[in-house]
């Protein structure tokens, strides 16, 4: 898996930093956001070093739809999944990214309004 050594997500990843994980397996990491939006807040990470959605191909597309599995796991086992929950990516600065490896945010927990 490619790991980029000043990626935040990839230490994290490598466990050089500490989180508190709620998931893991091959392809992705799970999380707990350090500043959560919501009760449920989670990010979900992929092992492999992407920038952003951006920078994904067709290729990808599969991959793609492991991630959103997972993020539907998550939210099963965080007890959100009855009531709804919101799955984000930003992309791009102007989109609201801050760290640029291709992440995911779960939310949940509280009503989710406007976008």
């Amino acid at each position: 898996m490619a790991v980029d050594s000043s990626c935040i997500f990839c230490s994290i990843i490598n466990g050089d930093i500490p989180s508190d994980r709620v998931y893991e397996d091959d392809e992705f990491v799970a999380f707990r956001d350090i500043a959560p939006a919501a009760p449920v807040h989670v990010l979900i990470v992929p092992r492999k070093h992407v920038a952003s959605i951006a920078d994904l191909g067709d290729d990808d597309a599969a991959y793609l739809g492991r991630l959103f599995l997972v993020a539907n796991k998550i939210a099963q086992t965080e007890g959100i999944a009855g009531d709804g929950y919101r799955v984000i990516s930003n992309v791009g600065e102007k989109g609201g990214q801050s760290v640029f490896h291709l992440h995911v945010h779960l939310l949940g927990g509280r009503q989710m309004t406007g976008f």
